[in-house]
C-alpha cells in the first residue's frame, strides 16, 4: 500500500470498505462519521446488510458507486481483492487499503479472517471474536500475513484517557494499589428484546453476541481501559454474573473482584440493568501518592487527588497535558469533545499506522485476544463459583 499519488507528489486518501452498518445500525454510522472527520479516509465500497436490497439502499444513501456495493461480504472481499490484483494495469481501479467490520459479534471472526487472507488491513469493532480460540487464530494470522489489525476500543482515543495513561505510566501516582472500573447502563432493565428492538435482539442472542452479553458488550471496555491506562495484567479474578431480568437467558449484570500483577486490587462492575444510567463508564486508579478519576459522561476532565493538597481538575486541550493527550485534542479548551472525536482519533491514528506500519497507541489484535480470555475466564469463574487464574499472554503479545 502506498500513501502517495502515482507520481509521488502528494499523499492520497486511504480507501476502505465497510462490512455491516446498514439501515438502522448504530455503530456503523459512528464509524463512518469518525473516518470522515480528518479528511484522510474515504469510504468507497460496502456490504452493509445480509439483505441485498438493504445494502443497495445504504449504498445509494452514501452516494457510492453501485458497482462497489455488494450483496454479501464474501462477494465484496473477493471482488475487491481481484480489483487490487489488477490495479497495476488499471490505474483507475482505486483498490481498498482496509476494511472496517461493524457487524454483530458473531460475524467478526469469519470476516476478519477472510479479509486478512485476501490481503487487507482490518479495523474491527469489539469484542474481536466470540471465542478465545478464534481470537488466537487471528493473532497468528496477523503475524503470518503481515497485515495490520486495529480493534476499536474507542475510549482509548479520548484525550484525558491518554493523559491518565501518561501520568500512571510515568509513575506520578506511585505504585498502583487499587483500581475501580464500572460501566452501568439501564437500557436493558426491561425485556426490551421482546419488543423487537434491533440492538437489544442481537445483543441478547448468543448466536449473534457470543457467550456473554454484559461482559462482551461493555465489560470488555472496562478490561481494556484498565490495561490501556495502567499496563497491569490480571493475575486472578472472581466473577459473579447473572441474568436479572426475567425471561432473559444471557447475563445482564456482572461484578468482579480482580487481583493484578504487582499487588493492585480491583473491582469491575458492568451492568445493563442499572435503571436510569446511560453510559456512565468510570475509571478510578489509586496509587501510593495520588489518584485519578475519569468519567466517560464528562470526558474532558480528569480529576487528580492527593493526600496532602487540594483536588485538581485537569481539562482537555490545556498546555500542561502530555503530548499524547494534546495530540488527541481537536478544539481549544472549553469546547466539548467526546464520543465521535474519540472514534475519529482511532481512525486518524489508523491512517497513520497503515501508512507507516507502526501500531502506536492503537488497540491490537492481541488486545482482542486478551479481551476474549477475560470473558471466558469470568464466565468459568461465575459457573464454578471460585477464583480463577487470569494470567494470559496472547500469541505475538
Amino acid at each position: 500500500m502506498s500513501d502517495s499519488a502515482p507520481n509521488g507528489s502528494a499523499k492520497r486518501k486511504l480507501r476502505y470498505a465497510m462490512l455491516g452498518g446498514g439501515p438502522g445500525a448504530f455503530i456503523g454510522a459512528v464509524h463512518r462519521m469518525a473516518a470522515r472527520m480528518d479528511g484522510e479516509i474515504e469510504l468507497v465500497a460496502g456490504a452493509f446488510s445480509s439483505r441485498p436490497e438493504a445494502s443497495a439502499a445504504m449504498g445509494r444513501e452514501l452516494y457510492l458507486d453501485p458497482d462497489r456495493v455488494y450483496d454479501s461480504w464474501e462477494q465484496l472481499l473477493d471482488a475487491e481483492a481481484e480489483r487490487a490484483e489488477n490495479a497495476a494495469s488499471n490505474p483507475s481501479a482505486a483498490p481498498l487499503d482496509f476494511v472496517a467490520i461493524v457487524t454483530p459479534n458473531g460475524l467478526h471472526y469469519p470476516m476478519a479472517r477472510r479479509a486478512l487472507e485476501r490481503g487487507f488491513d482490518v479495523i474491527c469493532d469489539k469484542p474481536m471474536t466470540t471465542s478465545l480460540a478464534d481470537a488466537e487464530d487471528l493473532c497468528r494470522l496477523v503475524t503470518d500475513t503481515g497485515r495490520m489489525f486495529v480493534l476499536t476500543h474507542n475510549y482509548t482515543g479520548y484525550p484525558m484517557v491518554r493523559q491518565a495513561r501518561a501520568m500512571v505510566r510515568a509513575g506520578e501516582l506511585g505504585r498502583v494499589r487499587k483500581i475501580v472500573v464500572e460501566y452501568p447502563q439501564g437500557w436493558l432493565s426491561t425485556l426490551l428484546e421482546a419488543s423487537g428492538n434491533k440492538q437489544a435482539v442481537w445483543r441478547t442472542d448468543p448466536a449473534m453476541a457470543g457467550p456473554s452479553s454484559a461482559l462482551g458488550d461493555i465489560g470488555t471496555h472496562c478490561e481494556n481501559l484498565v490495561h490501556f491506562v495502567t499496563g497491569l495484567e490480571m493475575a486472578e479474578l472472581f466473577a459473579d454474573l447473572g441474568s436479572v431480568v426475567i425471561g432473559r437467558d444471557m447475563e445482564d449484570d456482572a461484578s468482579l473482584l480482580i487481583h493484578y500483577d504487582g499487588g493492585a486490587r480491583g473491582i469491575l462492575y458492568a451492568s445493563q440493568i442499572s435503571v436510569g444510567e446511560e453510559n456512565n463508564l468510570t475509571l478510578r486508579v489509586y496509587g501510593e501518592r495520588a489518584a485519578l478519576t475519569w468519567r466517560q459522561e464528562h470526558p474532558n476532565q480528569l480529576h487528580l487527588l492527593t493526600s496532602n493538597g487540594p483536588a485538581q481538575v485537569l481539562t482537555r486541550a490545556s498546555s500542561y497535558l502530555s503530548p499524547e493527550a494534546s495530540d488527541a485534542s481537536r478544539l481549544p479548551p472549553g469546547h466539548p469533545e467526546g464520543f465521535i472525536e474519540g472514534f475519529a482519533n482511532l481512525y486518524r491514528d489508523a491512517a497513520t499506522a497503515f501508512r507507516t506500519r507502526e501500531q502506536g497507541l492503537l488497540p491490537t489484535v492481541q488486545d482482542g485476544a486478551r479481551g476474549m480470555h477475560f470473558i471466558e475466564t469470568a464466565l468459568r469463574s461465575s459457573r464454578e463459583r471460585q477464583w480463577m487464574d487470569a494470567r494470559y499472554t496472547p500469541p505475538g503479545g
